[in-house]
């Protein structure tokens, strides 16, 4: 009795671990691999750069204590740093610790180069209020460099939406649509559009989640675009007819302004002619007569 039931329990466990084997054949080799090759654990790229901007963080929350300001102040930076596309709190904290951290590296760049040997108090004193205007300057670039590309790419945007709409879509689902498909060639206008989505499905109003858009933008082609959506969900007008109108108009004020740009060079080109053109003919053309005119009044005062 006792071999026949160790011959059942051996003949069991053969027959389990053979269906295991077939069944659970990729999962028990990478367990018997892991066992045997056990590799490091690798923190994914995301994963470092987020440790990265965290500590960043830290760091530049210790310098902007430094700098003085109201909520006022911060109130307005944020709003600037939001229509520059930087809507993280840490984007605060990062533009005032630059305002005390660029004016140090300016400092330790005029001590280093030796250029306030001379006059230290005047370059250390430029360096200082230098480092302290170029975070501003900086925003106010990107402020711009952004809103001209909402520019850009309010046009397209708009023709997308004609098409949703005239394929059936609502007005929501064609800006979120459109939001979708035009990520790549125009990123700045298409976030300020998921926003807006984003704020619809939140629960807020149609004509309050556009306006947030043209005051988080603070473009004028989008707070036109604005009120022309306003105005139509007001009266009823067809939308779409809407919308095609508005980007005609649209493109026809920006080939007025290339226009415009472009008849205005003729103007701009008459400070390089007279700076730098100009003292070069004077210089080919007069230089040879001087330098006869001189030779004379030197051989006739000679004699």
């Amino acid at each position: 009795m006792g071999f026949a039931a160790f011959t059942f329990i051996a003949i069991f466990l053969l027959i389990a671990s053979g269906g295991l084997i077939i069944f659970y054949r990729e999962a028990l080799i990478q367990r018997v691999a892991q066992v045997v090759m056990p590799r490091p654990q690798q923190t994914g790229l995301k994963d470092t750069i987020q440790q990265t901007g965290a500590a960043l963080s830290g760091v530049m929350q210790q310098f902007e204590r430094v700098v003085p300001k109201s909520q006022a102040d911060v109130s307005v930076v944020q709003q600037r740093l939001i229509r520059a596309g930087y809507r993280k709190e840490a984007a605060v904290n990062y533009f005032y610790g630059a305002k005390v951290l660029v004016p140090i590296i300016l400092s330790l760049v005029v001590f280093a180069s030796g250029i306030g040997h001379s006059n230290p108090f005047f370059a250390y004193l430029i360096a200082l209020g230098l480092g302290f205007l170029l975070p501003d300057f900086w925003l106010s670039n990107r402020i711009t460099a952004r809103q001209n590309a909402i520019r850009r790419g309010l046009p397209d945007v708009l023709d997308l939406l004609v098409i949703c709409i005239e394929a059936g879509l609502s007005l929501d689902q064609a800006t979120f649509r459109s939001a979708e498909e035009l990520e790549t060639a125009h990123p700045a206008i298409c976030d300020e559009l998921s926003l807006v989505v984003l704020e619809q499905r939140a629960g807020c109003p149609r004509a309050d989640s556009w306006k947030h858009f043209a005051e988080r933008t603070n473009v004028d082609v989008v707070r036109n675009l604005v009120s022309v959506l306003a105005q139509t969900e007001k009266f009823g007008t067809s939308i779409a007819k809407t919308l095609r109108i508005h980007s005609d108009t649209l493109r026809t004020q920006r080939r007025q302004k290339v226009e415009e740009q472009a008849a205005k060079t003729t103007v701009k080109l008459v400070f390089p002619l007279v700076l730098f053109i100009f003292p070069s003919l004077f210089l080919v053309t007069l230089g040879p007569a001087a330098i006869i005119v001189m030779e004379n009044f030197a051989k006739y005062f000679n004699h």
